[in-house]
């Protein structure tokens, strides 16, 4: 079996990432901003000859959206899978703000708020 590194997850995840904000349509600063990173960085990391190093608060960034991605995947069709996170939500957690304006100003709590509501819709409760 073969075992991968730290930085070769990172690698992976953040590609995932990458592709994951493109589909929500979100500005370089808004993916920057949504795992705690600096532009420069998310930058960087798309060069597959630069290794990125993320903090504990990133991966666990990292780690809540993926979540995030896969409840909308399995609850919703696109494309409202794909701009529920950027569309404004009336929700007493969003209170009208788009999630993603939640989840970047309350950083990894609100994250993980917010995966907890997709992935509790998703299973139906």
């Amino acid at each position: 079996m073969t075992e991968f590194t730290a930085d070769q997850m990172t690698a992976v995840g953040l590609e995932a990432y990458r592709r994951i904000t493109a589909q929500w349509g979100l500005s370089a600063q808004e993916a920057a901003a949504l795992v705690g990173i600096s532009e420069a960085d998310m930058v960087r990391a798309h060069d597959p000859h630069e290794i990125i190093s993320l903090t504990e608060d990133q991966t666990l960034r990292l780690s809540a959206v993926l979540g995030i991605y896969k409840a909308l995947s399995t609850y919703f069709e696109d494309p409202i899978a794909c701009a529920w996170m950027t569309r404004t939500n009336t929700g007493p957690l969003f209170a009208g703000a788009p999630p993603v304006d939640v989840a970047i100003e309350g950083g990894l709590p609100a994250l993980l708020e917010i995966r907890c509501e997709c992935e509790g819709v998703a299973m139906g409760l």
